[in-house]
């Protein structure tokens, strides 16, 4: 055997094994979590059919629960630190989904204290991009009805997160841009799951200087298709021109559509704010913290791209955050507007209130 065949392949690293986890719960199949002896068998509400809900439950011998976060603990009336675990016996598939994500559904009658391996349960929905309720069943020695699940040590979370940062260069080319001139759009693959993530580089920036950055999360609403509800396609469009402006610089453009809770929960969170929640609320409607992004990824493209210092453009302080964690210098902060209009102006509010964005309440308030 030599050094030039794919025996390593048969080895499993802690990236593979949370992808291949992660696979399996968008599949609608259980994922067997284990911690040290200990062995949680779990399938993600958010992807299932009644039938495999069902099926689960007589797996289980009807002893399963349901896992639901702080965030849905507190819109059911619930104080929890480390979520909850409603018992499921007699409980249909439509009970379970009231639970989770209904609104207005009402304290259940019986809950415990969740215990750690359900919260580690939910932090693979969240990877799955799945609504973090999670149906689950402690296993006991010697249990074999779920052996022929994927099954995943805890520990790989962390040791996985390495993964993040690591990125290769696919693709350079030229792009003429409206209003922007020539731009050179460059791809880079890797993190979990190994994505596709996006730099436009605007004009020819001086990497001897702090370079003027922005990171923007793809919106499809705002971004494609014009939606009046948010000012993200405008801070795209503007953030280039900006760029631009400043003789140069790059806007990273990340897959990370609602907050990093993708687009199927973006679009359940909009009928909640139909209905005349905010944007946060909603999303801990459906169990979720009001931000999921991550900033690895950004961090890592600039280093390749020899951006190591940084004039960050942008109104949320957490990107800032994520950069400084990340490794990357930034000097100094640039804010980006959009035109608050009345479909708008509630959304801009909550984000200057209750997420700290760098948002003048008198321009909102004169939009009204």
């Amino acid at each position: 055997m030599t050094n030039d065949d794919f025996s390593d392949f048969q080895s499993v690293t802690p990236e593979i094994a949370v992808e291949r986890a992660v696979a399996e719960l968008r599949f609608g199949r259980p994922v067997i979590l284990r911690d040290g002896d200990r062995r949680l068998a779990t399938l993600a509400l958010d992807c299932v059919t009644p039938a495999v809900f069902d099926r689960f439950a007589r797996a289980s011998e009807n002893r399963h629960s349901l896992f639901l976060t702080d965030e849905r603990a507190e819109r059911l009336g619930i104080a929890s630190k480390g979520g909850i675990a409603v018992p499921l016996a007699g409980k249909s598939f439509d009970d379970a989904a009231r639970l989770a994500y209904a609104l207005g559904e009402k304290k259940p009658g019986t809950f415990l204290q969740a215990e750690a391996l359900m919260a580690s349960s939910a932090n693979l929905a969240r990877l799955a991009l799945l609504l973090p309720a999670m149906v689950t069943h402690e296993l006991s020695a010697g249990d074999s009805r779920f052996a022929a699940c994927e099954s995943l040590d805890v520990t790989a979370f962390g040791r996985s997160d390495a993964a993040r940062q690591e990125f290769q260069p696919v693709v350079r080319t030229r792009v003429p841009l409206k209003e922007i001139g020539d731009a050179d759009f460059a791809v880079f693959r890797g993190g979990l799951a190994q994505k596709d993530q996006v730099a436009i580089i605007v004009g020819k920036p001086d990497l001897s200087k702090p370079v003027a950055v922005r990171i923007h999360s793809s919106c499809l609403t705002g971004d494609l298709c014009g939606s009046l509800k948010c000012d993200c396609g405008d801070q795209l469009r503007n953030g280039l021109k900006q760029l631009k402006a400043a003789g140069g610089g790059v806007l990273l453009y990340l897959d990370q559509e609602g907050r990093g809770t993708g687009i199927g929960a973006k679009m359940r969170a909009y009928g909640y704010q139909h209905q005349g929640l905010d944007t946060i609320d909603a999303d801990a409607e459906l169990g979720l913290a009001s931000d999921h992004r991550r900033y690895e990824a950004a961090a890592a493209m600039l280093r390749l791209l020899g951006m190591q210092r940084v004039v960050l453009h942008t109104n949320n302080p957490t990107k800032i955050d994520g950069l400084l964690k990340n490794g990357i210098d930034v000097v100094g902060q640039v804010t980006v507007t959009g035109e608050v209009t009345r479909e708008n102006v509630n959304y801009l509010r909550t984000k200057a209130i209750r997420a700290g964005h760098l948002l003048t309440l008198e321009s909102l308030v004169a939009a009204e």
